[in-house]
């Protein structure tokens, strides 16, 4: 599985230098969609967003299977058990310190795609708003 998503990985970097493979969205939409609290966006419902996309409707059918093991993988090990860890965390410290204040500040990826940790917080029952920048807080 590593040799060929390192294969997977290097064409997909030739494919991109060649011009013959373009990616959906640039970091430019990315951060836009980040700035304006657009977390719904298309862009961010798409959970191989944070992970490297190896299936393609081209492989054979075996590697088509190893690329979907794969990404379950990343997402599940990457993403799901990172931002469920992540959540417990400030659940955990919320809890122990009801008396307390807190500023959370996480990176993008924690809340891109779905079981983001706002999706974990607010099944625990946590109400989370988004601040736009430059709002004060």
């Amino acid at each position: 599985q590593v040799v060929f998503a390192l294969n997977q990985t290097l064409l997909q970097q030739e494919s991109l230098r060649a011009g013959s493979f373009q990616i959906p969205y640039t970091t430019e939409d990315l951060i836009k969609h980040y700035n304006c609290g657009d977390l719904s966006s298309i862009i961010f419902n798409h959970d191989t967003s944070q992970v490297p996309n190896f299936i393609n409707a081209t492989l054979p059918a075996h590697e088509r299977i190893t690329a979907q093991e794969i990404d379950s993988y990343f997402r599940q090990e990457l993403i799901y058990k990172r931002n469920e860890r992540m959540g417990r965390r400030v659940k955990d410290l919320l809890e122990e310190h009801p008396d307390k204040s807190f500023f959370f500040a996480f990176g993008a990826g924690h809340f891109m795609g779905n079981n983001t940790v706002i999706d974990v917080l607010r099944r625990e029952g946590y109400e989370v708003e988004h601040t736009p920048a430059g709002q004060a807080i």
